[in-house]
């Protein structure tokens, strides 16, 4: 691929990818604003359940975006389904900004709210598949972790971005304006990048790889394709590998932040400026995974992530539930060096695990179905966890378990570095490598 092309295809992917986490962290920073709003009442405890709750409802929706999508993406292509979920997914943000809230319109706010999520969570389960896809089949056979993972450094800079501009908006407006209306002002701005998104992606050309497949007669009915058996062992291959970088990844993203605030007792900032500057550098170690996957192999990286994450989780929390900004910002990094390594293995095995025909079917069923229990979920049972248990350590001894389960899974996953990517499950097939049964194990 020429260099220009490849510019623009990464670009046009991380951009796209920024604006769809921008709008996923808004809320998730918001959530204890969000609770006074839209959840109001004398237990805040209860309030604040309350709209995790409401923001695992995105999550439980995405399933149901990834397969819509999905099919959409197999049949109609990745570029179209692209720039239609950039759309989506930005209207859903913009409109929260918009809402009246609960002393205004009474229940109907907390359900209006549920219902933008549900947006949020359909557009997002169709731009992971679809984004990943379409990188995934433009990359070099021997750059598609690196590939992949570049684009994913735009999947968690948002969180770091919307971490300094709610900073800046509490310092410019004053903690009483922006806790009254000036929250709305990042998901109004969630609106204008979704703009971005579809013009970046508007003109972009197909993969070959995918124009290939869309040729074989498979790839007429791509959710049939995927429920045969290559699709269902692709599938649970994913969902071996995924559940411990989704619990992970929204222990730091969707959790940590109001952990450090309820629980360790951190000030709002300082929560903030630790959690932001822990995101920034898991940014740039998922592509850091993804390259290492090139290398080594994508089962040695995932092994070596599971065991560190395992290791870690413990003493990451410990540090973070210490009260101390030193505390906070180390107990993070140390979940960040596993989390990093481990999701830059994961997110180019779990699509390598499909042929193209149905590779957006086949991935985004079974990768949604675990971002929706595992990820969507890590929020409320990290909270609920403390709750019940009432020691702040309760959550590491949740994600140290999956770590290890997954640790264990990941073992009997084919390897899939080095395998050329396929147009069809077809064990005749030699267009662009054999099936599964034949693939090289390294």
């Amino acid at each position: 691929m020429a260099k220009q092309s490849s510019i623009r295809t990464l670009s046009a992917g991380s951009i796209g990818n920024f604006g769809e986490i921008y709008d996923f962290a808004v809320f998730g920073f918001s959530v204890p604003i969000l609770s006074n709003h839209f959840f109001p009442g004398s237990d805040r405890a209860a309030a604040l359940l309350s709209t995790f709750a409401v923001y695992a409802v995105a999550f439980f929706a995405r399933p149901l975006g990834g397969l819509m999508f999905g099919v959409m993406a197999d049949r109609l292509g990745r570029v179209k389904v692209m720039a239609t979920t950039v759309w989506l997914m930005a209207l859903g943000t913009a409109v929260i900004g918009l809402l009246p809230t609960y002393a205004n319109i009474g229940i109907a706010a907390p359900v209006l709210l549920v219902l933008c999520r549900i947006a949020q969570g359909l557009a997002l389960g169709g731009e992971t598949t679809g984004t990943t896809s379409f990188i995934l089949e433009s990359a070099p056979d021997d750059r598609r972790g690196g590939w992949i993972g570049l684009t994913l450094i735009f999947s968690h800079l948002p969180n770091a971005l919307v971490a300094g501009l709610l900073i800046g908006l509490q310092v410019a407006a004053g903690a009483a304006a922006y806790a009254d209306w000036v929250w709305r002002v990042p998901f109004l701005a969630g609106g204008l990048i979704g703009i971005v998104g579809f013009w970046l992606r508007r003109n972009l050309d197909e993969p070959e790889e995918y124009k290939q497949a869309t040729r074989r007669k498979d790839a007429k009915n791509p959710l049939r394709s995927a429920l045969r058996e290559g699709g269902l062992r692709g599938m649970l291959n994913v969902a071996m590998i995924q559940p411990v970088q989704t619990v992970g990844s929204y222990l730091l993203l969707g959790f940590m932040y109001t952990f450090l605030v309820r629980v360790a007792k951190l000030d709002p900032t300082s929560a903030l400026l630790t959690n932001g500057a822990a995101i920034v550098v898991l940014s740039f170690m998922i592509p850091l995974g993804g390259m290492l996957s090139d290398r080594f192999g994508r089962k040695r990286i995932l092994t070596i992530g599971a065991a560190w994450i395992a290791f870690a989780a413990y003493p990451g929390v410990h540090l973070a539930a210490s009260g101390t900004i030193t505390g906070a910002l180390l107990g993070q990094l140390l979940l960040v060096v596993g989390v990093g390594f481990y999701g830059g293995a994961c997110f180019v095995a779990a699509p390598e695990f499909f042929p193209t025909s149905f590779r957006a079917t086949g991935h985004a069923i079974s990768y949604q179905l675990s971002v929706a229990v595992f990820g969507g979920t890590t929020p409320f049972i990290g909270t609920l966890l403390v709750q019940l248990t009432g020691s702040p350590l309760s959550p590491a001894y949740y994600v140290a378990f999956v770590a290890v389960a997954c640790l264990i899974l990941t073992q009997f996953v084919p390897e899939t570095k080095g395998v050329r990517l396929r147009t069809s499950a077809n064990p005749l097939s030699g267009e662009t490598g054999g099936p599964a049964s034949v693939r090289e194990m390294r």
